[in-house]
């Protein structure tokens, strides 16, 4: 052949494998019996959903109305001299794990494999004779298909429906693997025809190799050609690669959401059928190396399918099933608290210990939306080195400018992490995949090695043969770049002792999309935020009651309840990106964790206090509230502040409590609050405070997930009023405003305590809108390029300005239980009880104002989204939170503010208050936690963390008889001894101290 007709080769080449080639990897079929049995309920287990009664059943029927379960019963005789294999096509359409799933049993109930549209083959043991297998077949709608447009399959109500699918096979084939490996051959090197450059010689020697092949292979007579056309593939595949090529290490991965558009229960389902597929496929390609995080998941099949968690427990043991990540479940790192995210490694890494002898060393979390600058700390102090992520490459604004560099957080603790650059955590291994890691890979001056998750993920599935074999074609192929197969820690190992002069990238890293989701399901926000809490509570008193009154500690009941509310925090549940099914669990397990942490803590401080008829309060935050002290009680008699007064001028409200003088107009928005102790108004000129905006909310993709800059171009305030009551009270004056707009009704209470510097608010609406978000507007006297947000263990800054594309992509940011904005000397603190997102930025003034750059700064706290995908009802239905303004504030009254909204004082009637338990001295510094031990010695465990970012000492003092104290790590081991409880903290380190209690001797 004189000339090359590149583009022509290639789609001959492609034409033969797809319309030739691939269908002679069957080489003959025959029928089986089929029969059905119907499950509309729960799932059920082998041996109940077996028992019958099953029913006549034909290929080609309807079945699964959705979210329903069909048992399969396939049985037939295999034919003399067959090398089998049963082919089950449910009615597959599409991607594995976002439609119908098998899962395939033997007659005795042990699992064989899932099955899923990439992988519908179940090999007979040679010799086999019979059929006699069971197919549980869970009719799961697509979802995902529906392209982001409203769908009420996610609500899993209707399982009297129309069926989703029609079963398509169930037969008896004969497979021909010398054909399936002559599609792989030409699979992989056409990819790599198409991939390498024009004037690649190496290109040219495949596009005449895939010529021969073609010409040799006779497409009435493929099984007698597969041996020839190979050949002919075999030069150009046996050529190696360069010694200096980028390298590949290939990573088996099924990234399983532990619930999106299916609910939780399907996932242990999911689970089943992927773990059973990895195990299948490991007796086939024992260099295969699966990598699984989400310790949840292994519990899970522990507890349902405890036959397959032995099996892998010893691929665990032989090294090849990884138990990667440590944590409970792969969650969102913005939002849970800090003390959430030490227990997400506690919690974790406990379990791969315990069960498997195992420390993950490295963070997985490849699909989270956005990484706390407090988590490298975190994890360091809970023996992780490593990271890896793969949602960073979602930026579509500005490109993350490494792949591989060290990670620093807020208090300079730092993690090796890597960005796998084939902007993938579900790769197949396909040349196209291969070459845009390769050209990707931003960091080749010092780093040789990139690692490929390769599976089908998200709704699980895993590797397939394919993939496996891919990879072996592709492990030292010229052009390609070299495979090897590692575990996450051979992996990191070989990249830092390489790269250990990474670049560093030093803060958060700010995910340019998804912003929607510090919103989204308001319902799980608070349900988070309030277990949190209550769980702070529960400890701390519960503690305190056994070291005071030997009261039994509730360790199960607390190690159950924090393992509920550590499942609900994973990345598409607290964000509020699941479907209707999920959230609606979720709230009934907020609900039902709280009321017995209510219970829990009630009793706790019944046993404190004792019977009598004195107000006791009790006070949770680590600083003295109201004078009661911190961490401990008082049963003095509540003090009330200076004098507060309310006038209406005609117009508008004037409210003075001796320290704020507050204006409240008609509309009820606050045009003007002026802090007497600086003479200083607090309200921007042309703004106001406590202003209600409404927003269209429609972005551009992903509703529940995304929230898109241009909503702020339809701001429309809520400022007609329909009712306005002002009440005098000794301690306050209340405001209540009552609203309605549209379908939906707002009630909100201003209340501004006598004495204080902070106006409180609360606002109970009962929501109705589609596509819109509600705001609380503070439009703030303060002039701040930077703004501070709470994060975990300590705070972050922001700019307030769009200098640049990165400073204008953080339009909405996430915040804990506090913002602040501040001048030297003076600033403005807005705290919450259930509020995440936040946009804080420069106010601007009118155009052409040469004052307009004096307008101050704007405050909004995102309270509601009315998002329609994937829950089109997200949202409706009453929904309240609490916010608060704090006048002149610093950062440590910022840090007040936040804990004393979300850990009010509780009153109960009792004989004595009892004293703290521990106290500590030192500016800045805050107790986080105290509780008893998890290794349940009786030892208390101290928590703390400097706030302010400074330099501080801190002295730490207990109130019990303790026979010494030690420093330890968050997995509770130890460090350090202690022989003076003084310690010198670095700006928002983190200290966790066990007291070990003085023994008894009732032994």
């Amino acid at each position: 052949m004189m000339h090359q007709h590149p583009q022509r080769t290639i789609d001959r080449a492609r034409r033969m494998l797809d319309e030739r080639v691939q269908p002679a990897v069957e080489r003959r079929a025959a029928p089986l019996q089929l029969a059905v049995r119907r499950l509309p309920g729960e799932p059920e287990p082998f041996e109940q959903a077996t028992a019958g009664p099953f029913e006549p059943f034909t290929a080609g029927s309807t079945w699964g109305p959705a979210w329903t379960t069909a048992w399969f019963h396939l049985s037939g005789d295999v034919p003399a001299g067959w090398d089998a294999a049963v082919v089950v096509d449910l009615g597959f359409d599409g991607g594995p794990g976002f439609q119908c799933e098998g899962l395939v049993y033997r007659a005795d109930g042990s699992i064989i494999k899932g099955v899923h549209p990439r992988s519908r083959y179940v090999r007979l043991d040679p010799g086999t004779t019979t059929v006699d297998l069971y197919v549980e077949a869970a009719a799961n709608p697509d979802i995902a298909a529906k392209a982001f447009r409203p769908t009420g399959l996610g609500d899993g109500l209707d399982v009297d429906g129309e069926p989703q699918y029609r079963f398509r096979r169930a037969e008896l084939v004969a497979l021909d693997d010398r054909a399936d490996a002559l599609a792989v051959d030409l699979d992989v090197l056409i990819g790599w025809a198409v991939e390498l450059a024009a004037d690649d010689p190496r290109r040219s020697k495949i596009l005449r190799a895939l010529d021969r092949a073609c010409d040799v292979i006779d497409p009435e007579r493929i099984h007698d050609c597969v041996d020839a056309a190979r050949a002919e593939l075999a030069p150009v595949l046996g050529q190696p690669a360069a010694p200096s090529t980028h390298r590949v290490a290939a990573v088996g991965h099924a990234h399983i959401d532990s619930a999106w558009l299916w609910p939780m229960r399907e996932t242990v389902r999911k689970c089943t059928r992927t773990f059973s597929n990895v195990l299948a496929l490991m007796d086939d390609y024992p260099e295969l190396r699966f990598a699984c995080s989400q310790a949840q998941q292994y519990a899970w099949i522990e507890e349902h399918q405890p036959k397959l968690f032995a099996r892998i427990a010893d691929a665990v043991a032989a090294g090849r099933f990884v138990p990667a990540g440590g944590m409970w479940v792969e969650s969102d790192t913005n939002m849970p608290g800090g003390e959430a995210l030490v227990r997400q490694f506690v919690h974790g890494k406990r379990y791969f210990a315990e069960r498997f002898g195992v420390e993950p060393r490295e963070v997985w979390l490849p699909d989270s939306f956005g990484y706390s600058a407090a988590l490298p700390q975190i994890a360091v102090l809970a023996g992780f080195r490593w990271f890896l992520t793969q949602k960073l490459a979602w930026h579509p604004t500005n490109p993350f400018p490494h792949h591989t560099f060290w990670w620093e957080g807020i208090d300079g603790s730092r993690l090796f992490a890597h960005l796998p650059p084939v902007d993938t955590y579900l790769s197949e291994l396909t040349p196209a995949e291969l070459n845009h890691a390769t050209k990707n890979f931003r960091d080749h001056a010092g780093a040789t090695t990139s690692l490929v998750p390769f599976g089908h993920g998200d709704g699980g599935g895993g590797p397939t043969a394919v993939m496996m074999e891919r990879a072996r074609r592709q492990a030292d192929l010229e052009g390609a770049p070299p495979i090897e197969h590692l575990t996450p820690t051979a992996f990191f190992e070989r990249a830092e002792a390489e790269y250990p002069d990474a670049p560093v990238w030093v803060g958060e890293l700010y995910m340019e999309a998804h912003r929607g989701t510090y919103t989204s399901q308001a319902a799980m926000k608070r349900g988070n935020r309030r277990s949190e809490h209550l769980l702070r509570e529960a400890e701390l008193w519960c503690a305190t009651a056994t070291i005071r009154t030997g009261a039994p500690y509730p360790y199960e009941a607390l190690d159950r309840i924090w393992k509920t509310v550590l499942l609900h925090q994973f990345h598409d549940v607290l964000p509020g990106s699941s479907i209707a099914w999920v959230h609606r669990e979720a709230r009934e397990a907020y609900a039902k964790a709280g009321a017995e942490l209510e219970e829990l803590i009630g009793s706790a401080l019944g046993t404190l206090a004792g019977a009598g008829d004195t107000p006791i309060r009790f006070n949770a935050v680590p600083l003295t509230i109201d004078g009661i002290p911190a961490l401990g009680a008082s049963d003095a008699a509540r003090a009330i502040g200076a004098s507060v007064t309310a006038k209406f001028d005609g117009e508008q409200w004037i409210v003075d409590n001796g320290v704020l003088r507050v204006t409240i107009a008609a509309d009820g928005t606050i045009t003007s609050l002026v802090d007497t102790r600086y003479d200083r108004e607090l309200v921007a000129e042309g703004q106001r405070l406590n202003d209600l905006v409404l927003h269209h909310d429609l972005p551009n993709a992903f509703d529940a997930w995304d929230l898109d800059s241009f909503y702020r171009t339809t701001a429309a305030p809520l400022r007609a009023v329909d009712s306005l009551r002002v009440t005098e009270r000794p301690d306050a004056v209340v405001v209540e405003v009552r609203r309605v707009h549209g379908a939906s009704t707002y009630e909100q209470t201003i209340t501004i305590p006598a004495g204080a510097d902070r106006v409180e608010f609360a606002i109970e609406v009962d929501w109705h809108e589609r596509e819109k978000l509600l705001k609380a507007m503070f439009g703030v006297d303060v002039r701040s390029d930077q703004a501070t947000a709470e994060i975990q263990f300590g705070h972050l800054r922001r700019p307030t300005h769009d200098n640049t594309t990165w400073d204008e992509a953080k339009f909405e940011v996430c915040a804990h239980r506090w913002v602040h904005v501040g001048e030297p000397g003076f600033g403005v603190a807005v705290a919450n009880d259930s509020t995440y997102g936040h946009d804080i930025r420069r106010l601007s003034g009118s155009a052409g104002d040469p004052l307009a750059g004096r307008a101050g700064t704007g405050i909004g706290l995102s309270l509601l989204r009315a998002p329609r995908y994937p829950d089109p009802e997200t949202d409706q239905g009453r929904h309240h939170a609490r916010y608060t303004l704090v006048s002149g504030a610093g950062i440590d009254d910022a840090v007040e503010a936040g804990l004393r909204l979300n850990l009010p004082v509780r009153e109960i009637r009792g004989t004595s208050a009892p004293a703290p338990l521990v106290t500590v001295d030192g500016a800045g510094v805050v107790i986080e936690t105290v509780k008893l031990a998890e290794d349940r010695s009786g030892d208390v465990i101290v928590r703390l963390y400097e706030s302010l970012g400074a330099r501080t000492t801190a002295r730490l003092s207990w109130d019990f008889v303790a026979v010494g104290a030690e420093i330890v790590d968050l997995l509770e081991r130890p460090l350090e001894t202690v022989d003076e409880p003084l310690f010198s903290l670095r700006p928002f380190q983190i200290l966790t101290v066990r007291i070990r209690v003085q023994e008894t001797d009732d032994e």
